[in-house]
């Protein structure tokens, strides 16, 4: 029997992510028997030139990745903007799925298909980047028997990630990103001893699905939560809730805790805005109405409209400046900013 290794490396980052996957690239050595999956939150519209800059950093080429593309050893792919990076029956697969953590490509969706289709022969790496994406996923890879890096948060641009999958599981490394690559060297020239199949797991392999756009409802799987979700506004489910909660909607978009309070700031903050508007135009209009008849008796009406208006006004500009945002410092863009590449 040929003895197995761990080949396939999963590699997740956001903000300051760049930097640190040229350092990975850097590390890796030119005969490298493994294939590495990249995603960095990229916006969905915008292109990417990460394939390019990787390529330069290290020995290694990297692509944007090809649906239906079948994995190469020696090969860095990068997902595409707007679509989910996945390995499926050895090949790569590219999908417009339910975004996670409002992200698309999302990081968790790549860990949980290479650790689905790999198992004990993956490696799952979380670098720099703000939010929590890549936690769930990593959890999944090291319950699969993968070896689990996470870049350490002193040397991360963005500490958030690596902090969340350091809360998230006990990872078997934690090291600056310029040592990645050597690592990951390390831990593939390493035989694997023989070992049985996983255990079927019908959530796992539905969120799998559910990544690659198939039909699979979470309602049938877990618990209602009690919670919207943010993107569509249907009912969340509790897919998992030790050591730390996750929801999924009917269509599949998904949920970290973090994340959701993110989102729920940014929706709270739009409706606020809107109300705001709302009450200055009233407040406006009121006015005009009150000079446009001076003499009208209603004109006392109106003046008193265009002040409570304008009073409601300013105590909600004080609301919307003390309620803040759940962002962690240094976010800058609403899903975690990304490099950009």
């Amino acid at each position: 029997m040929t003895a197995e290794h761990r080949d396939v490396v999963a590699v997740g980052a956001s903000a300051g992510g760049v930097e640190a996957l040229r350092a990975l690239a850097a590390g890796l050595p030119r005969d490298y028997p493994g294939s590495v999956l990249v995603v960095l939150h990229v916006p969905r519209e915008a292109p990417s030139a990460l394939p390019q800059i990787l390529t330069r950093s290290g020995p290694l080429p990297a692509s944007q990745a090809a649906d239906g593309e079948e994995l190469r050893a020696g090969h860095i792919y990068v997902a595409p903007g707007d679509h989910h990076l996945l390995l499926l029956d050895g090949h790569l697969r590219l999908s417009r799925g339910p975004a996670e953590n409002g992200h698309r490509p999302a990081v968790d969706p790549l860990f949980r298909s290479v650790a689905r289709t790999r198992g004990r022969r993956a490696i799952g790496v979380v670098l720099s980047g703000s939010r929590d994406d890549g936690a769930a996923g990593l959890a999944a890879i090291a319950a699969r028997g993968g070896v689990t890096v996470v870049q350490d948060p002193a040397d991360a641009f963005t500490p958030w990630m690596p902090r969340a999958a350091l809360e998230r599981v006990s990872p078997d490394h934690v090291v600056p990103a310029a040592k990645i690559g050597g690592l990951i060297a390390g831990i593939t020239a390493m035989e694997l001893p023989p070992q049985g199949p996983a255990a079927p797991d019908p959530l796992f392999d539905a969120e799998v699905a559910a990544a690659d756009l198939l039909p699979v409802t979470s309602d049938h799987l877990a618990p209602p939560a009690g919670y919207g979700c943010p993107n569509c506004g249907g009912s969340l489910f509790l897919v998992e809730e030790d050591p730390i909660p996750r929801f999924r909607c009917r269509v599949g978009h998904a949920w970290s805790p973090e994340s959701l309070l993110d989102e729920q700031a940014e929706t709270l903050e739009s409706a606020l805005w809107m109300a705001l508007r709302a009450l200055e135009e009233k407040a406006t209009l009121s006015r005009r109405m009150a000079e446009s008849r001076p003499t009208n008796a209603g004109a006392a009406r109106f003046r008193e409209m265009a002040d409570d208006a304008a009073n409601a006004s300013t105590t909600l500009r004080g609301l919307i400046a003390r309620l803040g945002s759940t962002a962690h410092p240094g976010d800058i863009r609403r899903s975690g900013a990304p490099d950009p590449v």
